[in-house]
């Protein structure tokens, strides 16, 4: 499908609106509410779908199924990403009303980088067939590392390498502030005329590190579905976009998905293995076998449902401690902790660093990505 740059260009400038759009709702500190998280979760949804349905229309078939597939492999990532934000928020103790806002920004930075990321893939991809066979190595790599930590603690970070650089680079002010002032929820600001950051831009930059490490098998797990860049971009950022409002709709049943990990592990294992026969059956194209497109979409379906149903059975009657998941408490309570700064999060706290291998912490009973 070729697509015309009026078409990229109607599509940037509608995903700049949308973007726009939550960071005017998110520009005031307040907690998020199930309700209000409920209608911006079923607006994005609504908007991927609708969007899906007229690239299927005006693109055809094949592009609809690629589009769906990778949204639903995007988003089903993006969920299992929203495990190591909750730690990261609750060891950087962010409070309520400003959880929002560094998920935005950390929303902001995965779509910037994830751009990036599919603009240098789609030309190495061009270039370089062979890269195909080096993305499949990479997924199974990365689904075995899944079930490898299943199941492992959060690991102690506080000489978080991002936290020792920003505190190398600027002033930290840790000065306390409460709800409602004018310092209230700022990432930067002055002190005595001396300009610095505040912890709550630290836990910012923890955010933003570990998107750039989740795009390194998101990226090649979509290009496993289609090697269209315009049907890779769209994909991911429909996926991240109702990201935020998500977080906050499922905030109370992370810990339930216990199985989600396993289902992610088969589901990026099943494309790497998908990325390998497609470069060979371009070499050997009556020997080797190619896997369509809406096979892989059926898969994933099934594997997302089958992962969903047996977790919700498996902790059927068991409801998570209050706080276990973000480990914040109320705001009355956020800007009184010791050794937290000025936003209620903590310079020292632990941070991941993702899915590589390099030190992710985990979740309940089921692992995040290391």
């Amino acid at each position: 499908m070729t697509v015309p740059f009026w078409v990229w260009a109607a599509t940037v400038g509608g995903i700049v609106v949308l973007v726009a759009i939550d960071i005017w709702h998110a520009r005031s500190p307040h907690e998020v509410s199930f309700k209000e998280a409920t209608l911006w979760s079923v607006i994005y949804i609504v908007v991927a779908v609708v969007f899906g349905i007229g690239l299927t229309i005006f693109g055809g078939t094949q592009s609809g199924t690629e589009y769906f597939a990778g949204y639903l492999v995007e988003k089903s990532l993006s969920v299992d990403n929203l495990f190591i934000f909750a730690v990261i928020l609750g060891q950087f103790a962010v409070p309520k009303r400003h959880q929002q806002k560094v998920l935005l920004w950390g929303v902001i930075g995965a779509l910037v980088m994830r751009a990036i990321f599919i603009a240098i893939g789609a030309a190495v991809i061009a270039a370089f067939a062979f890269v195909f066979v080096i993305f499949g190595l990479f997924l199974i790599y990365t689904a075995v590392q899944l079930l490898r930590t299943h199941g492992e603690e959060p690991k102690d970070m506080h000489d978080n390498r991002v936290v020792k650089l920003v505190k190398r680079v600027v002033t930290v002010h840790e000065e306390d502030n409460h709800a409602g002032d004018k310092h209230d929820g700022q990432l930067t600001r002055k002190v005595n005329g001396k300009f610095g950051v505040t912890p709550l831009f630290i836990t910012v930059m923890v955010i933003l590190s570990v998107d750039l490490v989740f795009a390194l098998d998101s990226i090649p797990a979509i290009f496993g579905i289609t090697q269209n860049a315009y049907i890779v971009f769209t994909a991911n950022a429909f996926a991240l976009l109702g990201l935020r409002a998500l977080y906050f709709l499922l905030v109370g049943l992370l810990d339930r998905l216990v199985h989600l990990s396993y289902g992610l592990a088969f589901i990026l294992a099943f494309i790497g293995v998908k990325l390998i026969l497609l470069f060979f059956h371009e070499e050997f194209p009556e020997t080797v076998p190619e896997v369509p497109t809406w096979l892989s979409l059926v898969v994933i379906v099934a594997t997302l449902t089958v992962v969903t149903i047996t977790s919700l059975r498996a902790t059927r009657g068991k409801m998570p401690a209050k706080g276990a998941v973000t480990g914040a408490s109320n705001d009355d309570h956020d800007d009184d902790r010791d050794g937290n700064g000025p936003d209620g999060g903590s310079t020292g706290g632990n941070a991941p660093v993702g899915r590589d291998g390099g030190g992710a912490p985990a979740r309940g009973e089921d692992s995040t990505r290391s």
